[in-house]
């Protein structure tokens, strides 16, 4: 059950540049359905009973066109000039919460088609007592190791699974886990990889509609999705 005044953001990250698209433009500003894809992002994390704040974090020289995408929205938006890279983009986003944030869903705007009910369930896990929540969907493909281009072993996929975003973590164990990795000049490409180590990262139930816009063919199938032709 969601508190009547609930502590937790959703930080987006609009930052990456999108190469493998092609545009001329980054990513999150891509038309869907007639409005960019991080208004649509936006639009859906706001519309969450477990968000209360929204953080987004914008290439360096968009982040007038990341507030006018925020425009609308019912609770408080704050636009952060992401970093170089994921990592730096997410603790530029953890440095403008406010000190009444307990806990945060941190989103790929990448990802225009996570459901509001996404955020408020991996809020309410660790609400629950978990240091973080993952959505995962099955692995459905035989997964082999291929060091050097030759198999060398297969996984069994009932144990694997594919990760998905939101991700929600406590705000504190995840801003000391991002500076330690930034001290150590550890990488990582999702949050959960900075906490998992201890067991204490649930996993919740993703939506296979979830996917990530990376490539002209996920962009035309996210534009199919919302009955468009945008281009």
């Amino acid at each position: 059950m969601i508190s009547e005044h609930p502590r937790a953001a959703a930080v987006v990250l609009a930052a990456g540049v999108g190469r493998r698209l092609g545009a001329e433009v980054p990513k999150a500003f891509l038309p869907l359905g007639g409005r960019p894809i991080l208004s649509v992002v936006a639009a859906a994390a706001a519309a969450s009973p477990a968000i209360s704040s929204i953080v987004v974090t914008a290439p360096p020289g968009y982040e007038q066109e990341a507030r006018a995408c925020l425009e609308g929205l019912e609770i408080p938006s704050t636009v952060v000039t992401g970093g170089r890279t994921r990592q730096a983009s997410v603790r530029a986003a953890l440095s403008a919460l406010g000190d009444e944030v307990d806990v945060v869903a941190i989103h790929d705007a990448a990802r225009p088609f996570a459901p509001p009910d996404l955020f408020t369930t991996v809020v309410l896990a660790v609400e629950a007592g978990a240091d973080g929540a993952v959505p995962v969907i099955p692995v459905t493909d035989t997964v082999k190791m291929v060091p050097g281009g030759r198999v060398s072993e297969t996984l069994d996929r009932e144990e694997l699974g594919l990760a998905q975003t939101p991700q929600a973590f406590r705000v504190t164990p995840l801003r000391k886990a991002h500076d330690e990795a930034a001290a150590e000049g550890r990488e990582v490409t999702d949050d959960s990889m900075l906490l998992e180590s201890g067991g204490g990262v649930v996993v919740v139930a993703g939506d296979p509609m979830n996917f990530k816009v990376t490539t002209m063919f996920d962009l035309a199938r996210a534009q199919a999705r919302m009955g468009t032709g945008d281009g």
